[in-house]
């Protein structure tokens, strides 16, 4: 009786479990394939509802980009959690099995990431480093002619109080920037900021003449950012154990419901 108790438990958090991502997933997918094939639609819509820096983020290119990425997650989502859901409610071990397999790859996936990063700390600076020039190098431009990544940058600075990858140089590898700055030398968002909403600097002078006083320029992102994760690292790695955990045992709950599914319906037979 305990037995079949525990069965019982066991089917129907992995069945709410992977039915509350079923439904993300299906979400997400769904979303994906509209701003996909219909991106009109979506702007159309957008343009209904007042929002500042609106436009930045309604642009073909940004949504056709971002149409792509829910695509994938929504489409990984939806194919696991429908294993792990028809598996548990069917009690077919073929699905379990294969939801399990699956969920062990991506956690070996997962941990081969972490250990690569890991081992190869340098050559993973170096690279996320080079990825963040490269996004201001090919869209960075003025905050007259925003875009939705020079937005998010400008976002990033303000909050963390930066100025790009490494120091204010990274923009003069943008021609966008360089065309668009006039007599400027670093962006609004480099600078201490009185209004942070209209990006309006403490200094007048700040964009033209930059110093420690009155903005960040030689105060880079990627360094904030890891100084950021090294103050909350115990929040960050709590998260990640969490997720571990929970990874875990969705994998011992897929195999010991197809092992239980097989003595349950061999005493049956």
């Amino acid at each position: 009786m305990g037995s079949d108790c525990g069965v019982w438990f066991g089917k129907y958090v992995l069945c709410i479990f992977n039915f509350v991502f079923f439904i993300l997933g299906t979400i997400v997918l769904g979303t994906g394939i509209w701003l996909a094939v219909d991106k009109s639609s979506l702007i159309a819509l957008f343009k209904m509802v007042e929002s500042e820096h609106i436009n930045e983020f309604t642009q073909p290119q940004v949504i056709e980009q971002m149409a792509y990425v829910l695509i994938a997650i929504g489409g990984f989502m939806f194919l696991m959690s429908f294993l792990g859901y028809c598996g548990a409610i069917r009690e077919s071990r073929c699905l379990l099995t294969t939801y399990g397999v699956f969920m062990i790859l991506l956690l070996i996936a997962e941990i081969v990431a972490g250990g690569l990063a890991a081992f190869y700390k340098e050559t993973a600076r170096n690279e996320s480093k080079g990825f963040l020039q490269s996004t201001i190098t090919k869209y960075y431009t003025s905050s007259e002619h925003t875009d939705a990544v020079t937005l998010m940058w400008n976002q990033m600075m303000t909050t963390f109080g930066c100025c790009g990858v490494v120091d204010y140089r990274d923009f003069e590898q943008s021609p966008s920037w360089l065309t668009s700055k006039g007599n400027r030398t670093i962006p609004e968002a480099c600078c201490r900021l009185k209004d942070i909403k209209n990006l309006i600097p403490e200094d007048e002078f700040c964009v033209t003449n930059p110093s420690e006083a009155n903005s960040f320029y030689m105060k880079g992102c990627y360094e904030t950012f890891t100084d950021w994760i090294i103050i909350h690292r115990e929040i960050i790695i709590g998260v990640l154990a969490g997720a571990g955990i929970i990874h875990l045992l969705v994998i011992f709950l897929a195999f010991c419901l197809s092992k239980s599914f097989a003595k349950y319906h061999g005493m049956r037979l």
